[in-house]
């Protein structure tokens, strides 16, 4: 099982339960939501969360989702990411823990 994650918030996590599917504001203005590995969590959290509350980490099971992924090449940190070109179904969420 392929596993990749995605950090976001309860009240956004709340919401995709509540539709079936996630979407981050990435999607409408980029094109994709991103998505990291493990060992990229801590930055992530550090570079883009930082100081924001009720964090959650979603655990993606690869194979289970709808959407496109493609592995995209980050010139801004030099390492590649995982990017999740559609939204994110909710059943391929298999885990969700609070940061």
């Amino acid at each position: 099982m392929p596993i990749i994650f995605h950090l976001t918030t309860a009240p956004e996590w709340a919401a995709a339960k509540a539709a079936g599917s996630y979407e981050s504001g990435s999607l409408k203005e980029e094109g994709f939501i991103h998505c990291c590995q493990e060992d990229q969590i801590a930055d992530v959290r550090q570079r883009y969360f930082e100081g924001k509350k009720d964090l959650l980490k979603l655990t993606i099971d690869t194979s289970k989702l709808k959407s496109q992924l493609i592995y995209e090449w980050s010139p801004s940190n030099a390492a590649t990411y995982p990017h999740v070109y559609g939204p994110i179904n909710t059943d391929a969420v298999v885990q969700v823990d609070p940061l």
